[in-house]
């Protein structure tokens, strides 16, 4: 989902090259195709193209599909790239107006104006059987949704931001009591029907109708910034930025032994300033966990302010809790009463053999709606189809299952 809306814009001709390169491929025995192609274009934000090497390797990972392939491209890739030496900068725009030329050594001349036609043939025609193609066997970005956030280096984390900014968030829609013009439907417009019918001496030629606007159903999220936390905590910082920006209704609030509001700190065009603004306002960052106090503070203190509309709560939290079970379970209850729908979000959710052992977490599982792991691109991408979906709220309690190995 988040990843198929990343398509690089390429400046220049780079895109051309690709294209005309992956021909080139074909023609000398390595069946790259164009999905292929399109997975290569996908990672190219998470490449430093400054270093050829680089490119050189992601493209062989993207292109070639069997050993005996390898020669092959490697000696493509060096003939048709051959401007760009190891040591360069990357083609500049004007320099990738039309493909390279051949090299220029005695023995490869005649092979370099063999390729160089090649190229050009290829240009105007690609006839190959699509169905005959194999299809790509790796692709650096799949591999990035399914990576941990807690082995993420920090080129990756970046990368992963790139695509959860790309990606689309449609929290479910709810009706709203304003009403809308519409062509029809069941409430009649009369204001509108009398309005048209001073065209025609006040009389009403045509009936006017009308339906409920639609808006986005507002979201809270409540994140855990503990020292139980800490590898997921600042990843997850920027989960919230790119909600509280991509979204109008949204509340970021953040807790350890107490409750931090944060989105007045998130609303900034630059991400790292917001970060670094965050990461400041919040006096217990790494500290522990009283989930229980926080969730009291954000019930008393911010409900009747931010919990309008029926939101959809989020908690990101791993379950570990020192404060009092009791108060947990009240205030817990309490939460769940006001939302219309209360979602668990626990990274350690992700691991095979994860089961709800903490105290923390078999404490509020009876009163949550839906508990899903939030460990990588991939968690996400099955939380964004969550909220899409029209809330049903739950009837009983919730009985964990463990997952099937």
């Amino acid at each position: 989902m988040i990843a198929d809306s990343l398509r690089l814009r390429p400046r220049g001709h780079l895109l051309r090259h690709l294209v005309l390169f992956a021909r080139l491929l074909r023609r000398a025995g390595v069946p790259a195709t164009p999905s292929q192609v399109v997975a290569l274009v996908d990672a190219l934000p998470l490449l430093d193209l400054r270093r050829r090497e680089e490119f050189k390797d992601a493209a062989r990972a993207m292109l070639v599909t069997s050993r005996e392939q390898a020669a092959l491209f490697d000696r493509a890739f060096d003939l048709y790239w051959q401007a760009w030496s190891t040591d360069d900068q990357p083609p500049a725009e004007n320099e990738m107006s039309a493909p390279p030329g051949p090299p220029q050594g005695e023995g490869d001349q005649s092979e370099g104006e063999e390729l160089e036609e090649s190229v050009s043939a290829t240009a105007e025609n690609d006839d190959e059987d699509p169905e005959q193609r194999p299809q790509p066997a790796y692709s650096a970005v799949e591999v990035l949704r399914h990576k941990d956030f807690a082995q993420l280096s920090e080129e990756e984390a970046r990368g992963i931001t790139h695509l959860m900014q790309r990606g689309e968030w449609h929290p479910e829609l709810l009706r709203s009591r304003r009403k809308r013009p519409a062509a029809s439907g069941a409430h009649p417009d009369l204001r509108r029907a009398l309005r048209q019918g001073l065209r025609y001496g006040g009389e009403v030629m045509t009936f006017a109708w009308q339906e409920p606007k639609l808006k986005r159903r507002p979201l809270i999220v409540l994140c855990d910034i503990s020292g139980s936390m800490e590898q997921y905590s600042r990843f997850l910082l920027r989960f919230l930025y790119v909600l509280t920006n991509g979204l109008d209704r949204v509340e970021a609030f953040a807790f350890g032994t107490r409750l931090t509001r944060l989105t007045r700190h998130l609303r900034q065009a630059n991400m790292d300033a917001a970060l670094r603004q965050a990461v400041a306002e919040v006096n217990d960052w790494g500290g522990g966990t009283r989930i229980g106090e926080a969730l009291k503070t954000f019930n008393f203190a911010w409900s009747r302010r931010v919990m309008n509309h029926g939101p959809t709560v989020l908690i990101i939290s791993d379950g570990w809790d020192r404060g009092d079970l009791d108060l947990l379970r009240c205030e817990i209850s309490r939460l769940q009463l006001n939302c219309r729908r209360l979602i668990w979000l626990n990274p350690l959710l992700g691991a095979p053999s994860y089961a709800p052992l903490a105290q923390g977490i078999q404490t509020v599982l009876p009163y949550v709606d839906d508990f899903l792991p939030v460990h990588n691109l991939a968690s996400l991408e099955q939380l964004a189809g969550v909220l899409e979906q029209a809330t049903r709220r739950r009837a009983g309690p919730r009985r964990w299952r463990p997952k099937r190995t």
